[in-house]
């Protein structure tokens, strides 16, 4: 609820301030007084794009302030939520405009963007005009509104969860099918890669193995000859024959020498000890170094195979068994592919199905509440004075998409015969001002009363019972909560609840406008004003007091 407004310096208001009641708030006075500049000034405050020049000539700066009472569960608790601002059950929005166009907003002392204020002002303000193209008369809003006619809420949710589903579905399936051809491209490849690394079976650490064995090979056969050799001349045939012969031939003659060949006996006999020592350690050596030349040409080969392999695949040879079961992996999915995507084919029908079902039980809601709204808004255009106009909720197929399967437009045929239309293509002003009311009414009892209304010269192109009709329209509408209507017809003033007046006056050459509450008298003066005109005679004083006692 809207508590107080205060203006300073913008157009032609230098400072206003207004403190806004409960029930309905009327605003009056002469054309060009300065009426839309309470609602522009509104406006801007709430973030609404409006004019490029709002301040006062000659000031520096113009600056609103609105101050709105909030009962909890009100739907701007959330939106302060969301954007990290304090909540309370007062809400005071501040915004300026510099005279070169800058606007810095405030909530709750909090610097805040435009978009955050627009954002606020959804829940906090409903403006309805002949003019307005922000809410009933917007075609592309008519579904959203009677959804919270319909109460959909819990139906649109399953809509959208359906619709998120196919949506996962489809794109599952056209993933996999995208992956399927992908490996088709490659069939070949793989089947004829993955023969041939089965065949080879590369292990991690193979190919230094293989080549240190090979190395080991190609060493051994090198030193082997000289070995050999060593090992000849080390035997029978070598220095052991010479040595066995010189010892033999010392001991024939050791006892002819008297002693004197004791001691090189003893060395030759220690030295053929160590003779035999290295000849079987040369042996051994001999019999390590052995090996089948067949071997070193299978090492050869399968360690060529393996770097060939992988100099062929542009991976290091260990990353060959990896490699291998990528591509047998792939292969898999190739041969496995068909399989996958029959089960991706039956989940998207299955998707599909959820959300035909979804939509098709929205859309019933959606058509059983066109009902009752055509039949809300019929009761209340009988006592505006157009009980021949007919209202119709239209529901028809429109392209799938996460609010199911329907556009929905309001329209009328303002006489018995004439063809239908656009709500806001077939009324004229005053009969659309007046569907505009009746569908308001509706609507609020349906969804309860959240925000401000204000309309802006609603009543425009009515008079008489037709006016006093819509006067108590507004009237039963502000009930429990709050309405501002800037209005040129007394019958409506005349109900009003709280009355302002709105008038210009003019210090030196400088024209501005004020804005003052009404008393009683102060108020039978005005509304005989708005039935006499610029003379009030004596017989507007008394329909005056007639239309503020009815």
């Amino acid at each position: 609820m809207l508590r107080a407004l205060e203006i300073r310096d913008m157009l032609i208001i230098e400072r206003l301030e207004l403190e806004f009641q409960p029930g309905l708030n009327v605003l009056t006075g002469e054309t060009g007084a300065g009426k839309s500049i309470l609602l522009d000034s509104l406006g801007f405050v709430l973030g609404w794009r409006g004019r490029a020049e709002l301040v006062r000539a000659g000031a520096e700066q113009g600056e609103v302030v609105a101050e709105f009472e909030l009962p909890q569960g009100h739907a701007a608790w959330s939106v302060l939520e969301e954007a990290g601002l304090p909540a309370s059950d007062e809400l005071i929005l501040r915004r300026v405009n510099t005279k070169d166009g800058r606007k810095t907003g405030w909530v709750n002392d909090r610097r805040v963007s435009g978009e955050v204020l627009r954002r606020l002002s959804e829940t906090l303000v409903e403006l309805h005009g002949q003019h307005d193209d922000r809410g009933l008369l917007d075609p592309k809003g008519h579904r959203a509104i009677l959804d919270l006619y319909a109460d959909a809420g819990p139906a649109q949710a399953e809509v959208r969860s359906a619709w998120r589903a196919m949506g996962a579905a489809r794109k599952a399936l056209d993933a996999a099918q995208a992956a399927l051809e992908a490996v088709r491209a490659e069939e070949d490849f793989l089947r004829h890669a993955v023969a041939e690394l089965d065949k080879l079976a590369p292990v991690v650490g193979e190919e230094a193995e293989l080549d240190a064995r090979r190395r080991s090979m190609q060493s051994a056969e090198k030193i082997r000859d000289d070995i050999a050799q060593a090992s000849s001349a080390l035997g029978y045939d070598g220095a052991e024959g010479a040595m066995s012969n010189a010892l033999r031939w010392l001991d024939g003659v050791a006892e002819k020498a008297e002693g004197l060949l004791d001691a090189p006996i003893a060395a030759l006999t220690r030295a053929m000890s160590e003779l035999d020592e290295a000849s079987r350690g040369v042996a051994d050596c001999l019999e390590a170094l052995e090996f089948n030349p067949m071997e070193l040409d299978d090492t050869e080969e399968r360690l060529f195979a393996i770097r060939g392999l992988a100099r062929k695949h542009q991976v290091m040879a260990d990353d060959l068994p990896g490699l291998a079961a990528e591509l047998s992996g792939r292969l898999a999915a190739l041969d496995a592919g068909e399989a996958r995507i029959g089960g991706l084919r039956a989940e998207v029908k299955a998707a599909e199905a959820g959300y035909d079902a979804a939509a098709t039980a929205l859309t019933a809601l959606r058509r059983e509440a066109a009902g009752r709204l055509d039949v809300a808004v019929a009761g209340e255009l009988a006592p505006l004075k157009m009980e021949r106009a007919v209202f119709h909720t239209a529901v028809s197929e429109a392209p799938a998409g996460p609010e199911g399967r329907d556009t929905v437009a309001f329209t009328v045929a303002t006489n018995p015969g004439a063809p239908a239309g656009a709500l806001n293509k077939i009324a004229s002003g005053g009969e659309l001002s007046r569907f505009l009311l009746a569908l308001k009414v509706c609507l609020t009892e349906a969804q309860g009363r959240g925000a401000t209304m204000i309309f802006d010269e609603i009543d425009r192109g009515v008079g008489g019972a037709t006016a006093d009709a819509v006067g108590r329209r507004l009237k039963a509408l502000s009930e429990g909560g709050q309405v501002l209507v800037v209005t040129h017809s007394p019958q409506v003033a005349a109900l009003g609840g709280h009355h302002w007046r709105v008038a210009k006056r003019v210090e030196g050459e400088m024209t501005l406008s004020e804005v003052l509450p009404l008393a009683v008298q102060e108020r039978e003066d005005e509304i005989a004003r708005m039935l006499s005109g610029d003379v009030v005679t004596k017989e507007a004083r008394a329909a005056a007091r007639s239309l503020l006692k009815a």
